[in-house]
């Protein structure tokens, strides 16, 4: 199963809390996660039930100040976005929002992961799930 989510990769946020204590997800969040189960959707026929490997490359924004030969090289893959967001968050926040029968029943199926992070002109992210 391959899903392309046609929009700049978000984090997981932190948990937010309110006053009385009751935890919930940062509304930028809850709304990346919308996007992505609503792209995995089309993409798929039914959830995976085995052991799953993850394939998961976020494409990030080339930030607007850098130079043009700076951005080339970012677009060839010599500069790599070694800065926030965290790749473990990204994951989060794609992982949870594949969750409970919209790609796989439960996360605890994923047994391989491998994740990228690039810069591209086109920020996306790109998903291939694959039944071992």
């Amino acid at each position: 199963m391959k899903i392309i989510v046609d929009c700049p990769p978000v984090p997981k946020g932190r948990p937010r809390f309110t006053r009385s204590g009751i935890a919930y997800t940062p509304s930028e969040t809850r709304q990346y996660e919308d996007i992505v189960r609503l792209y995995a959707r089309t993409a798929k026929t039914h959830p995976l039930t085995g052991d799953i490997c993850a394939v998961i490359v976020f494409y990030m924004p080339i930030p607007k100040s850098w130079s043009k030969r700076k951005k080339q090289l970012a677009l060839n893959g010599e500069v790599k976005p070694s800065v926030k967001p965290d790749i473990d968050n990204l994951a989060k926040a794609v992982l949870d929002a594949l969750n409970g029968g919209i790609a796989y029943h439960d996360d605890k199926q994923i047994v391989e992961l491998h994740l990228n992070k690039m810069y591209s002109d086109h920020p996306r992210t790109e998903i291939e799930l694959e039944e071992l």
